[in-house]
């Protein structure tokens, strides 16, 4: 039977993480997915943050776990578990930071908040650092705006060249994405016993032959629909088509960033939730519905930041950008990295940039420096300010 003590930290605890949630809504997770699209004039500003709601919802539910996850049991090596009082304060401190993004219009990077706040109260706790984690999550973070930034580049150009038809090339990536689409894990397709699976790996169980051999069909099959979609599209009109395809991209990092971002609120609460018997998918939902209410009353306002302060977009760079958004959004689920997506997309946006005007691709220099700025200055902030923070209040209350 659960006490009353512990009932009554783990609400402080989870009112905490409903704040985070709804700041992460409001803030990276509700504003970059569809800010290029907004850039591009392809989608209003108040319907993509209605839209990007409801698909962070989505992903929050189906993709969730893995992330959540490591943050709450990850980052911390040694027998030291975060407790009620530090998770709600590691929780604050984060969201605290976010909010003070929101407001200022700088899209403080969520990830490094969550992740420096909860290795900060994690130490202060007497735990050791998890170098191995950190190693992996520092390279995905080092690594994101090179990636990033050389694909969308890469992209760009290719959609610029004329030595291969415009139309075909967006076919061509078209089918790309429908391949990564057809090979995403969700919940709900893995067995009772188990993790989820995928599409390709769900309709590979129906064909005969091996099961690898029977997954490839599945995807070459999906990728070959998604390819035949899109082509009879742009048939009705190539600039028609290109908005759509954006938008459907749009729409995957949207979903992407629920499965991701989730955690970065939830997952503080992980090691408590043990305590309750309260199932993950519970958490999940409680997580999801706050990043669905953060991205309805305060997204807008970071798409528009995005959208139009750092570049003026059109579809081509918009597409290039958002595609090797998923990419790195998706393999950062899978491996159960917290992410920033402002850096995903931000880097994207410049790397797009580059291919249409040159050195500096249209982008405000000076907003970069301070964004950057900031999302250092956040992380190291987070561990600082936790460290203390919570060294304080075990001097005092515990």
């Amino acid at each position: 039977m659960v006490d009353i003590a512990t009932f009554g930290t783990f609400a402080v605890a989870a009112v905490a993480s409903l704040f985070m949630a709804w700041a992460i809504g409001a803030g990276s997770s509700g504003s970059t997915p569809f800010a290029p699209a907004v850039g591009a004039n392809a989608i209003s500003v108040m319907r993509a943050g209605f839209l990007v709601g409801l698909l962070g919802f989505a992903g929050a539910v189906l993709q969730g776990a893995n992330v959540s996850e490591a943050v709450g049991t990850e980052l911390i090596a040694g027998d030291v578990t975060l407790s009620s009082v530090a998770a709600t304060l590691a929780l604050l401190i984060a969201a605290g930071l976010v909010a003070i993004g929101i407001f200022t219009g700088y899209p403080i990077a969520t990830a490094f908040t969550v992740t420096g706040a909860v290795i900060g109260t994690g130490l202060a706790m007497g735990g050791d650092p998890a170098w191995a984690k950190y190693t992996e999550i520092a390279t995905l973070w080092v690594l994101t705006p090179f990636v990033g930034g050389s694909i969308a580049y890469a992209v760009a150009r290719a959609l610029r060249s004329e030595v291969i038809a415009e139309e075909s090339l967006i076919i061509v990536l078209a089918a790309v994405v429908g391949a990564i689409v057809a090979n995403i894990e969700f919940a709900i397709l893995g067995s009772s016993g188990g993790g989820g699976a995928s599409i390709a790996q769900a309709s590979s169980t129906s064909l005969p032959g091996p099961a690898v051999a029977g997954t490839a069909l599945a995807t070459l099959a999906i990728a070959a629909l998604w390819a035949v979609a899109i082509g009879v599209d742009l048939r009705n009109g190539t600039e028609r088509g290109e908005r759509h395809f954006l938008l459907i991209l749009g729409g995957l990092v949207a979903f992407s960033a629920g499965g991701s971002q989730v955690g970065l609120a939830i997952g503080p609460l992980i090691p408590l939730s043990g305590e309750l018997d309260l199932p993950l998918l519970a958490m999940l939902v409680g997580g999801g519905f706050g990043l669905l209410v953060g991205s309805w009353t305060g997204a807008p306002r970071m798409i528009k930041a995005i959208s139009q302060d750092y570049s003026s977009l059109g579809p081509r760079r918009s597409i290039a950008a958002l595609i090797p958004s998923f990419i790195i959004a998706q393999a950062a689920v899978f491996y159960g990295i917290p992410v920033s997506f402002n850096e995903i997309i931000v880097s994207a946006i410049i790397g797009s940039g580059y291919a249409a005007a040159g050195a500096g691709g249209g982008v405000s220099a000076r907003k970069m420096g301070v964004t950057v700025l900031a999302w250092v200055g956040s992380l190291a902030g987070a561990v600082t300010v936790s460290f203390i923070g919570y060294t304080a209040v075990a001097a005092l209350v515990l």
